[in-house]
C-alpha cells in the first residue's frame, strides 16, 4: 500500500510539472470556459467574516485564491489567505498570475500536501479545495486533516468532477472525455509516454460519486454535509461544517 501511494504521488507530481505552463489554457479548452462559471458559483458559497483565515488547498494556478481575495475585498475586509499546493511548478504559475493581477498582499503561498497541512489544530476559518481532491493520494487522510485544522464552526467546500445525472448527457460527456480530451491534451501539451490528460479522464472516472463523497466527508467528522450538482452533475460542490 505504501508503494502504491508513493507511485501515485510521484505520477501526479510528474504530470503537473509537465502541464503547469499550459494548465489554464487546457482548462478553458476542455470545459469551453465553463470551469470559470463553476469556480465563481463555488466561491459564492463561501462565508466571509472579519479577521478570518482562509486556506485554499491544491491552489494550483490560483483561480480560487483570486476569487476568494476578490470576495473578501468586496466585503470591505482584509484578506488573510493561505494558498497551499504540493507542486512547485503549479505554485509558480499561480504566484505569477496573481502578481500580474495586482494581488500580492493578503495571500501567502505554502508548498505542502493535502494530507499534511502545516497548520495548528482549530486554526482555520474556512478551507476550500477545487479540482484537487481527485489527485490526492490518501483522500480519507486529507479529509481528516481538513477537519483537524478547521475551527469549530469552520466551513469546508470542495468542487470536483462528479457523476452526470442524465443518461443522454452522460453518454455524450463520456464520449467527449474519452475521445476528445486526451487528443486535445496531446496536441497542446505534446504527446508523451504517460499522457497527462489520459490520466485526467481516468481520475474522473475513478472518483467517488456525489453520495459516496458525502459519506466520506461525514466519516471525517464533518456535519451538515450536502452537495449541489452543477451542469447536470459534471461537477458538484460539496459543503460541510466542523
Amino acid at each position: 500500500m505504501i508503494d502504491q501511494f508513493s507511485e501515485h504521488t510521484n505520477r501526479v507530481k510528474s504530470i503537473f510539472n509537465r502541464v503547469a505552463s499550459k494548465y489554464d489554457l487546457m482548462n478553458d479548452l476542455m470545459s469551453f470556459g465553463l470551469h470559470r462559471v463553476w469556480k465563481r458559483q463555488f466561491v459564492q458559497r463561501l462565508s466571509v467574516k472579519p479577521d478570518a483565515h482562509y486556506v485554499d488547498v491544491a491552489a494550483g494556478t490560483g483561480d480560487i485564491t483570486r476569487l476568494i481575495h476578490k470576495k473578501i475585498m468586496g466585503h470591505g475586509l482584509t484578506p488573510c489567505i493561505t494558498a497551499v499546493d504540493p507542486n512547485e511548478a503549479m505554485m509558480g504559475q499561480g504566484k505569477a498570475k496573481l502578481i500580474d493581477k495586482g494581488i500580492i498582499a493578503g495571500v501567502n503561498w505554502v508548498q505542502a500536501s493535502a494530507e499534511e497541512l502545516p497548520f495548528d489544530d482549530n486554526s482555520v476559518d474556512a478551507l476550500t479545495i477545487s479540482f484537487g481532491l481527485r489527485n490526492v493520494t490518501d483522500r480519507e487522510k486529507a479529509l481528516r486533516e481538513f477537519h483537524r485544522v478547521l475551527k469549530p464552526g469552520g466551513q469546508f467546500l470542495c468542487l470536483e468532477f462528479s457523476e452526470v445525472q442524465h443518461k443522454h448527457i452522460n453518454a455524450a460527456y463520456t464520449f467527449y472525455s474519452q475521445n476528445v480530451i486526451p487528443k486535445l491534451g496531446n496536441y497542446i501539451v505534446e504527446k508523451q509516454e504517460d499522457p497527462p490528460y489520459e490520466y485526467l479522464v481516468d481520475s474522473i472516472q475513478r472518483f467517488p460519486n456525489q453520495p459516496t463523497l458525502k459519506d466520506m466527508i461525514e466519516s471525517a467528522g464533518f456535519k451538515t454535509v450536502n452537495f449541489t450538482n452543477l451542469t447536470d452533475g459534471i461537477v458538484a460542490i460539496h459543503e460541510g461544517w466542523k
